[in-house]
């Protein structure tokens, strides 16, 4: 019995995903761009804070462009690089929702990426920017539920680079919550690693229309 259970252990432990803190600043394998659906993060989290993204009419919002290994990632990395300054990471908010965003961003992951804060910042926005966001989910009349698979599919008839396995779609409280594309460390579509590829399987996924 207690070696079944130590069995058990070893067996979950290493299903986990592997993380730390404090890693080199630069040693990663590929980036995860992750776009969060406003509503949902508002609906949960952000009107609580009364967070000023939620005054605004925002669909896909980069969450951020987080530095990856094959399997696990960085975190808090060590680095030489000055932080950025409020100007830049204001300068972040027509995309990332708010200043703070940018900033928590640069602080737990845009450090591990080895380049400067405005650098970093400079291709996060080529990233987001290179993705068409299908502009069906700006004109939905209203709330509507629906199968996150049909989310992943908008995605790829939009951006014909991508591939299935280039890209996944997580759930939150039974809402859509977050698209997440891996790109290389050139910022070019490529295929997730096996602890990022994990589908929202949902068939009635909440989708919070645009105020």
């Amino acid at each position: 019995m207690r070696q079944r259970l130590v069995n058990l252990l070893a067996a979950l432990l290493l299903a986990a995903p592997v993380y730390a803190e404090g890693e080199r600043a630069g040693d990663f394998d590929y980036y995860v761009l992750s776009l969060s659906w406003s509503p949902t993060w508002c609906a949960l989290e952000g009107d609580a804070r009364n967070s000023p993204q939620c005054d605004r009419p925002l669909g896909w919002v980069l969450h951020g462009m987080w530095p990856q290994y094959e399997k696990g990632w960085p975190s808090y990395c060590n680095t030489t690089a000055r932080d950025p300054s409020r100007s830049q990471t204001r300068a972040m908010a027509d995309i990332m929702g708010t200043n703070g965003a940018a900033w928590y961003q640069w602080k737990k992951h845009g450090r591990c990426s080895g380049l400067s804060a405005e650098e970093f910042f400079a291709a996060s926005r080529d990233a987001y920017e290179a993705v068409t966001r299908p502009e069906a989910f700006r004109k939905l009349p209203d709330d509507i539920r629906l199968p996150a698979s049909v989310v992943e599919q908008a995605f790829l008839a939009d951006n014909p680079d991508l591939e299935a396995d280039g890209i996944t779609v997580t759930c939150k409280s039974a809402r859509i919550q977050e698209v997440r594309i891996c790109l290389t460390r050139d910022l070019d579509p490529r295929l997730c690693g096996e602890d990022v590829v994990r589908d929202c399987t949902l068939d009635d996924a909440l989708l919070a229309d645009i105020d």
